[in-house]
């Protein structure tokens, strides 16, 4: 029995929900049915005594009300023109009710223009059923009260449309700052996937620039010089390791008890000896120099430049001619650094950056520059050789 009951309850509810999810025309047309009804049973006796006449009137007066959203200028007018035929004939049924839900549908959803014009139509119909039923017996305050009934009707009208425009504006303004926050996701997953781009390319195509130096290194000498030989592989094998460990580190991976993590700390200018000696074994002479203090440049900002310097050294070491030499030159200050890479080979014909193509090389060089407020120089010396020149703003600016 409680099964039986439960089961009925739970198909009561759902007639209900279904009842309430009916689309607006449904609600509109099932409230109209339901006021014509409502108001024939009130009027039964007088519907009764005239049928012929005032039932085509009730209906005219309340079934209308079916189309007021579709058409609430039109449903208006059509229960206006009803009212105004009640009046000619000498009627009175308080039907006329209607004409307060039509002036608060076109306040609802047509024009202001158009609601004022439906406000001074049923003004003057107030007064026109004031001067003919009321005139004699309190027709002045008959006249206020019913007038103060229609201001009511307009602005309730106002009120919702402006709540409903105010709602639309809303979630309007909802789906745009949805749209944009699902741009500024995608640019920040497309500049995330850039500088990744960019540090994989500095990366590997310095320590494999490195490496097959030294094994080419290593495959001339093996004859002559095994011991020279052995050297260069040991350092192919070290320059391996370094770059693994910095693959790993940049992408999150390397734990903080690995000895490497002791052993290669985040590269920066006081890593810069290090690359400089790690370029000269692979055969390109390289003279470093860093003036002023290093510990002001902060940290991000060094590893910036050695990136630059890095990938500068790797595109020397690749394109400039056989004895060839490097100078680096690396200027500290509070206020900015500058960074200055310059070789006297003189290159071949081609760019000096094959990379650039491919979206790398010197266009990365280019961005991690502008994302200090610098901009990166690089071409052919009139002399000879080629020169990549930076630098990078350390003081952000203070808003205007």
């Amino acid at each position: 029995m409680a099964v039986r009951v439960e089961r009925v309850g739970r198909a009561g509810y759902a007639r209900v929900a279904r009842w309430v999810r009916l689309s607006p025309p449904a609600l509109d047309a099932v409230f109209a049915v339901g006021l014509f009804l409502a108001s024939a049973a009130a009027l039964r006796q007088p519907l009764c005594g005239r049928p012929m006449l005032l039932v085509p009137l009730h209906a005219a007066l309340v079934l209308p009300l079916v189309w007021r959203r579709r058409a609430p200028m039109a449903v208006f007018c059509t229960i206006a023109g009803a009212a105004l035929l009640q009046w000619c004939l000498d009627v009175r049924i308080p039907t006329d009710v209607t004409l307060l839900i039509a002036l608060y549908a076109v306040a609802a959803y047509s024009t202001r223009r158009r609601t004022l014009l439906a406000f001074a139509v049923l003004e003057g119909g107030i007064l026109l059923a004031t001067l003919r039923w009321s005139m004699h017996d309190r027709g002045a305050g008959t006249f206020v009260s019913l007038s103060a009934m229609a201001t009511a009707a307009m602005v309730l009208g106002l009120n919702m449309r402006s709540r409903r425009d105010r709602l639309a504006t809303l979630e309007d303004r909802a789906v745009r700052l949805e749209r944009e926050r699902d741009q500024q996701a995608q640019l920040a997953v497309a500049g995330e996937r850039a500088r990744i781009a960019r540090e994989m390319h500095d990366i590997v195509t310095h320590n494999l620039s490195v490496m097959v130096a030294l094994a080419d290194g290593a495959v001339f000498a093996q004859r002559r010089s095994p011991e020279r030989a052995a050297t260069a592989m040991r350092q192919v094998s070290a320059t391996g390791r370094q770059a693994i460990t910095d693959m790993r580190r940049f992408l999150g991976v390397l734990r903080a008890d690995e000895p490497d993590a002791l052993r290669h700390p985040m590269p920066g200018i006081g890593q810069l000896p290090a690359l400089a000696e790690q370029v000269r074994a692979a055969g390109l002479p390289t003279r470093l120099e860093v003036a002023g203090d290093p510990a002001v440049v902060p940290v991000a900002a060094q590893l910036t430049v050695y990136r630059l310097v890095q990938e500068a050294l790797t595109n020397t070491l690749k394109h400039a001619s056989a004895g060839a030499s490097a100078e680096v030159r690396v200027e500290c200050a509070p206020e900015a650094v500058a960074v200055t890479v310059t070789d006297d080979g003189a290159g071949p014909a081609l760019p000096r950056d094959p990379a650039a193509s491919a979206g790398h090389g010197l266009p990365g060089m280019r961005e991690r520059a502008a994302a200090y407020g610098g901009r990166l120089t690089a071409g052919p010396l009139p002399g000879g050789g080629w020169q990549v020149a930076a630098v990078l703003t350390l003081i952000t600016p203070e808003p205007l």
